[in-house]
């Protein structure tokens, strides 16, 4: 097993462009006396639309920390796998995601949920723990923490070993949040199988739409963490998992309200955390394009108008993890009048600013396709428009993620 510090940040870096600003911002963490791991994530459904490969990513990764002196511990995530997506990861990866969402509420083997409620009596009172709640949990999660342990034990095979990568292991995409108690059951067939997980992603109360704010109730997002917390702490001491196993917020990018409920939490505790972002920093990139004007604002606009187009298509895939009212989306002849400042203003996650548009910010988050689809045209605009795009990713990461996360 790999063990990593408290502190791991996942990024997305979705066109290779990338890397050295997201470096950048950890660098500048370190100097303010915060070690934060960077973490490199990239979905096989992003590679798929892309048009990419792991070892593109692990290239963009290692070349930005040969170029920046980075001597730190950094991660390559194969985000999202399953058994049938973690094959062409392996050889580049040593952080893998083990999604198993899809197998919550299948079946678990002839006998194992029986087996697992006699196993397990220490279970019962913490939490408010029942016999018949072991047994309802078991009969809800046992088979996806089966799944999860047959997709581990085929990265040991393959690696050879278990030494040289961290296991995550995520039920963040399902329709219902897990409970604490929930939390601590899962945990504890998790360790059955001898996984040595050492970041948990539940499904957190409240919605995590992606690159806007948290939408829910804050007071009680901040007892369920809370709670979470306790739940992994406790499967550490009960059940042998290492000790570096912490909580893992997926989506965690944009939550501007949740961190300082996530950082007094991981203060008062001295808990780990890990935090997911992936498409806010492609938007930083297309925000970097309509701030340099020109050529780069008629692409960031050209982006918008294809996007709109499509949305439909676009957003499908995204349907859980969206809430756009199409209403609400500029027409693509009003944007193709705006100057570099309305267009920035209406993209960047900036909520004191009354031109910000969370509906139209949802929609270039999911149209990531269209620059996919433009290729060359589109890593060319980065290229030629480099140092205000870099300044973009790394402001948008520093001072409004990172600061408010993790510096007094």
């Amino acid at each position: 097993m790999r063990a990593v510090p408290k502190f791991t940040f996942g990024v997305g870096d979705r066109f290779g462009q990338s890397a050295a600003a997201q470096l950048q911002s950890f660098i500048r963490a370190k100097a303010a006396g915060v070690d934060l791991v960077p973490v490199w994530n990239k979905s096989n459904r992003e590679h798929l639309i892309v048009g990419s490969d792991p070892s593109a990513t692990r290239a963009a990764a290692d070349r930005a920390v040969k170029d920046l002196g980075w001597e730190a511990e950094y991660l390559l995530d194969a985000d999202h796998i399953n058994c049938s997506t973690v094959d062409r990861y392996i050889p580049h990866c040593d952080f893998f995601t083990l999604d198993v969402a899809d197998s919550i509420g299948e079946p678990a083997e002839s006998g194992a949920i029986e087996a697992f409620v006699d196993r397990h009596s220490e279970l019962i009172g913490q939490f408010g723990i029942r016999r018949d709640d072991v047994e309802r949990t078991a009969k809800q999660f046992l088979g996806a923490t089966q799944k999860a342990g047959e997709i581990y034990r085929h990265i040991v095979a393959q690696k050879g070993g278990e030494d040289d990568f961290v296991t995550e292991v995520s039920m963040d995409e399902t329709d219902n949040p897990q409970s604490p108690a929930e939390i601590l059951i899962i945990l504890a067939a998790l360790a059955d199988e001898k996984i040595p997980v050492q970041t948990f992603a539940p499904k957190f109360t409240g919605r995590f739409n992606k690159g806007v704010d948290y939408d829910g109730d804050l007071a009680q997002f901040e007892k369920e963490f809370d709670a979470n917390l306790v739940a992994i702490a406790r499967a550490i001491e009960t059940y042998g998992l290492p000790s570096s196993l912490k909580l893992s917020v997926h989506s965690g990018s944009d939550k501007f309200s949740l961190y300082p409920i996530i950082k007094r939490a991981v203060k008062r505790t001295g808990a780990g955390i890990h935090l997911k972002t992936a498409g806010t920093h492609w938007l930083e990139e297309v925000i970097g394009l309509a701030d340099a004007g020109g050529s780069g604002l008629e692409l960031a606009k050209e982006i918008y108008a294809q996007a709109l187009a499509r949305r439909e298509a676009l957003c499908e895939p995204y349907a859980t993890v969206i809430d756009i009212d199409s209403a609400k989306l500029p027409t693509s002849e009003t944007v193709a009048g705006w100057n570099s400042t309305q267009f920035t203003g209406a993209l960047r996650h900036d909520q004191s600013n009354p031109a910000y548009n969370p509906h139209l910010r949802q929609l270039l988050h999911v149209g990531f396709k269209i620059a996919a689809q433009l290729g060359d045209t589109y890593t060319a605009a980065l290229h030629e428009n480099a140092e205000t795009v870099a300044r973009n990713v790394g402001e948008n990461l520093y001072d409004r993620h990172i600061v408010p996360l993790f510096i007094d």
